[in-house]
């Protein structure tokens, strides 16, 4: 079960702007027990220290030290009181960047998914919050490395840049005009159509 993911992506280290775009297509595997979880990426959005919506903007600190390490591990915080978000950590070292997955797409195991949540249809994953209470993501998977089990990225199929679409960021209160969130077009389980560029 920890094996090497041998699909991994290699763009990681790139920006997370450029990264954010990538991801689009890329899986999510998560094993859960005898199970395995698997969805599709369709949603994206990027942040950086430089960025005043970012984490990371006010420089490390103990919430944020993943952001910091090393790309390809998985940067999760807890939000509202009462909902966990997760992000891909990008760029190099000591650089404070990452990408928020903001939905999926149900691949394989969607009875389990729709079990944890209760409902079915794109609701189930369509927004940040959702996608981790349907792949069971929390505290204990902040900082985990996304080469292995319990929860492993793989490369995708997605490459064609007309199918992604570009618009600011959701639920923010600054950079609100930046176009640093990417989905793909017409995918059902996007958070959300608004501002489209």
């Amino acid at each position: 079960m920890a094996q090497t993911v041998t699909s991994f992506p290699t763009f990681l280290d790139e920006h997370s702007t450029a990264v954010a775009q990538k991801l689009l297509g890329c899986h999510l595997v998560r094993d859960l027990g005898d199970k395995q979880l698997r969805v599709k990426i369709v949603e994206t959005e990027s942040y950086d220290q430089l960025d005043a919506a970012s984490h990371s903007f006010n420089g490390q600190t103990t919430r944020t030290d993943v952001m910091f390490g090393e790309s390809g591990h998985l940067y999760v915080y807890f939000t509202y009181g009462m909902h966990f978000c997760c992000n891909v950590v990008t760029g190099a070292m000591g650089d404070g960047q990452a990408v928020l997955i903001r939905a999926v797409e149900p691949i394989e195991g969607v009875d389990e998914m729709e079990r944890r949540r209760g409902i079915s249809g794109p609701q189930v994953t369509n927004g940040p919050a959702k996608l981790c209470q349907a792949l069971d993501i929390g505290s204990s998977l902040n900082g985990h490395n996304l080469r292995y089990a319990p929860l492993r990225l793989e490369v995708g199929s997605m490459s064609l840049t007309k199918d992604i679409v570009k618009t600011p960021r959701i639920g923010i209160s600054k950079a609100k005009e930046d176009l640093r969130r990417f989905y793909i077009k017409d995918n059902p389980y996007v958070s959300g159509r608004i501002m489209k560029s």
